[in-house]
């Protein structure tokens, strides 16, 4: 089953030239707009439903409307204040376009070539202008016609905020079901919007802390089975494949990848401390980079390798610290009022996320590599395990409201402006964001 989604996971498609366009694109540029008070307005965008192809094409365009709505950056137009169904290859009437308040247009339509590949493509329209800013096809097995739809919403986002895109990606998640004393807890794995949710495993061992390679198809995660010690291992999404990271004869968690995808760095408990190893998947080398009477955990490494933050409770309660990748010059940077814990650096190098404990609750919130700026993006009774997109530009986390009822995955974005919960078919926590599909080895 695992080879089947792998499969699904790492589909090549391939990209045409860009579509000529109908309009000339000099000097076309999309930009938002801020209402009273400074307020950010998110753009109005019409997304046409895709010609062609029976109802694929409503089915694709529907995707790309999910997407960006949920990206908190657009607001796609309700389909009854529509002047027209814009023809592909015709440019579309923009002076009613604008009149039904669209500030872009996205047209596009799926078909099959002759050897029955489907071929989907896209315009995006300025309505102010008139013009056309970009336009793609794509040629794929038709069995990936959702991927497609991702990838074109990732153009249009990218086109016009500027950021990276994040819709063709994937989830890997911790499924919980059962009493809340008793949850049998799987790893699943799903489209970043919550469709084609997968099994990874079956619920007989305990299992926490997944996280994606920021490089290749594999996911380590810490794994606990009855009467034995947790232990820090590696699925291959490609082969379903499991390995056991070292052979240690304590406990090993809090498991995270080197941005190189071939080390992990991860936590050995010895005794009443832990300190945090590195060990090369290749050779089985392995090299300690703390030494402390403490709880040293969470270690997540910088985009560019460099340098490591951690948590440790070294200075007598729970605070991040960094250090140098061979675990020289450590030192704490987080000095806010309360504790930090599970500290995640973002792809862009930008911002470090954590989780904030004090009195009243548990908070999300993102601070620069040095501990300043530090801005708290949402708070409630119990957040936790920040994780980030590709783009650097959103953060998922898990939350449980208290009570029997259990927790949910949710979505923040670094302004703390756009909250919103991402679906799983049951409990949930423990997320993980994968690169951008495309960017990740075969």
């Amino acid at each position: 089953m695992i080879a089947r989604l792998v499969s699904r996971l790492l589909i090549a498609l391939a990209v045409a030239m860009p579509m000529a366009a109908l309009a000339p694109a000099a000097h076309a540029q999309l930009s938002f707009r801020v209402g009273p008070g400074g307020q950010f307005q998110p753009m109005p965008i019409a997304i046409a439903d895709f010609a062609g192809e029976g109802d694929l094409g409503q089915r694709v365009s529907g995707i790309i409307a999910n997407n960006l709505q949920r990206s908190g950056y657009f607001v796609p137009l309700d389909k009854s204040r529509f002047p027209e169904r814009p023809a592909f290859d015709v440019a579309p009437r923009f002076d009613a376009w604008k009149m039904a308040g669209a500030q872009a247009l996205v047209t596009g339509r799926v078909s099959r070539d002759a050897s029955g590949r489907l071929k989907a493509e896209f315009r995006l329209w300025d309505v102010d202008s008139g013009q056309q800013l970009t336009g793609q096809q794509y040629v794929t097995d038709p069995n990936f016609w959702r991927r497609v739809g991702h990838i074109i919403s990732d153009a249009v986002y990218t086109k016009v905020t500027g950021f990276g895109g994040f819709f063709d990606t994937r989830i890997v998640f911790v499924d919980e079901s059962g009493p809340k004393e008793n949850r049998r807890k799987r790893l699943a794995i799903m489209d970043q919007d919550g469709a084609n949710v997968r099994f990874l495993t079956q619920g007989d061992s305990l299992v926490v802390t997944p996280r994606y390679s920021p490089a290749t198809q594999d996911v380590t995660f810490m794994s606990q089975a009855e009467g034995q010690q947790p232990r820090v291992q590696v699925i291959n999404l490609e082969s379903g494949s499991r390995q056991i990271v070292g052979n240690f004869p304590d406990m090993t968690s809090s498991p995270r990848f080197a941005p190189d995808g071939q080390r992990i760095v991860m936590s050995l408990q010895q005794g009443g401390n832990a300190n945090i190893f590195m060990m090369n998947l290749g050779s089985q080398a392995t090299t300690r980079l703390t030494s402390t009477a403490a709880i040293d955990t969470s270690p997540s490494f910088s985009p560019d390798g460099r340098e490591i933050v951690f948590e440790s409770d070294r200075g007598g309660q729970q605070q991040i610290y960094a250090m140098a990748a061979d675990g020289s010059n450590q030192r704490r940077i987080s000095f806010g009022d309360g504790s930090y814990s599970q500290p995640a650096w973002s792809p862009r190098g930008d911002y470090i996320a954590f989780t904030k404990r004090r009195a009243g609750g548990f908070s999300i919130g993102i601070m620069k590599p040095d501990g300043s700026g530090e801005r708290i993006l949402t708070e409630g009774f119990h957040n936790e395990s920040p994780t980030w997109a590709p783009n650097g530009q959103y953060i998922l986390f898990f939350r449980d409201p208290g009570g029997q009822a259990g927790g949910k995955i949710y979505m923040v974005d670094i302004t703390g402006r756009v909250e919103q919960p991402v679906p799983t078919p049951s409990f949930a926590s423990d997320p993980t964001w994968s690169p951008l599909l495309s960017e990740t080895k075969q």
